[in-house]
């Protein structure tokens, strides 16, 4: 339901957000495979990965190929004119690529859950939902939200012409955001309930009371700024580096800045990012054992 250069970004940074919001889930499920000595479910029978990938495959995929066959020019931000120039292949692509892209986000995000990194898992959905808003407001030229705002090729071309304000509330009245709307409803909104479900049952897991800082609202209040708020001002803040200093300058300066706001041990979003309850430790390690820590205890039993 949004540009085909951008829904891959999306749907990367919805898997990852989901395997993070299941991350103790997903410890659980990794020790219930290994623990019982034989082989009697699959790993790629984990049925979050499955849900993950059926929301991709029957939300995301229709609605962005209803989006590019009712308005091809804005579904590929202003590249193609009209039917004519799509190539088929878009279709193909844009059906493949978020359903891909989420299971790609989820699987690398899984990967660092299990081991007991969640933050890099996080860093995950922040790196895909960075890339979605920043290809969303700057683009590839800098024009992409003039791309994002114009419901037509004229609009585009004429956007010199007339107020970013006027051009707004144009596209606030067109067919093209009507659909938006309604699609929006039904495919963030289940996206909001499955992270926000994921995260609370996780929360009635053992063990999740010793990870939990703050009542559960506001650990999904939290959640929720450093998932999109947080990339989002990153987007906005890229796009004015690149404007300012030019594109290697630019990025540069954006990433020693990131660097310094995400990477330290001490860093503001690391704490807040320690509030919200996802499990830190590796898989093997039972969830009773943190919350009573025996003297000397290393390890735990992995069955």
């Amino acid at each position: 339901m949004i540009p085909v250069q951008a829904a891959p970004l999306w749907a990367y940074g919805i898997g990852a957000t989901f395997a993070v919001a299941a991350g103790r889930q997903l410890q659980w499920w990794e020790r219930s495979v290994r623990g019982e000595g034989v082989r009697t479910r699959s790993r790629a029978a984990n049925p979050y990965l499955a849900l993950t990938g059926l929301y991709a495959a029957l939300l995301l995929a229709p609605t962005g190929l209803y989006l590019l066959w009712q308005n091809p020019a804005w579904a590929t931000m202003q590249v193609a004119r009209d039917h004519d120039g799509v190539w088929a292949g878009f279709a193909l692509f844009h059906s493949g690529s978020v359903v891909v892209g989420a299971l790609l986000g989820f699987l690398a995000a899984r990967v660092f859950v299990l081991v007991g990194a969640g933050y890099w898992g996080y860093l995950q959905a922040v790196a895909g939902y960075f890339l979605l808003f920043f290809t969303l407001v700057h683009g590839w030229d800098g024009t992409g939200y003039r791309r994002l705002l114009s419901a037509d090729p004229r609009t585009y071309a004429g956007w010199s012409a007339d107020s970013a304000v006027n051009h707004g509330l144009d596209f606030l009245t067109s067919g093209t955001f009507l659909a938006l709307l309604v699609f929006g409803v039904v495919t963030v909104g289940a996206m909001l309930l499955t992270e926000i479900g994921w995260l609370v049952e996780g929360w009635r897991l053992p063990g999740a009371a010793a990870d939990l800082k703050v009542p559960r609202p506001v650990a999904v209040l939290i959640a929720g700024a450093g998932v999109y708020g947080l990339p989002f001002a990153g987007a906005l803040g890229a796009s004015a580096l690149v404007r300012l200093a030019g594109w290697p300058a630019g990025l540069l300066l954006f990433a020693a800045a990131a660097g310094l706001v995400l990477l330290p041990r001490r860093s503001p979003v690391r704490a807040l990012y320690g509030l919200v309850g996802v499990p830190d430790r590796h898989w093997r390690v039972e969830p009773e054992e943190r919350v009573e820590p025996e003297e000397g205890a290393t390890s735990s039993r992995s069955g």
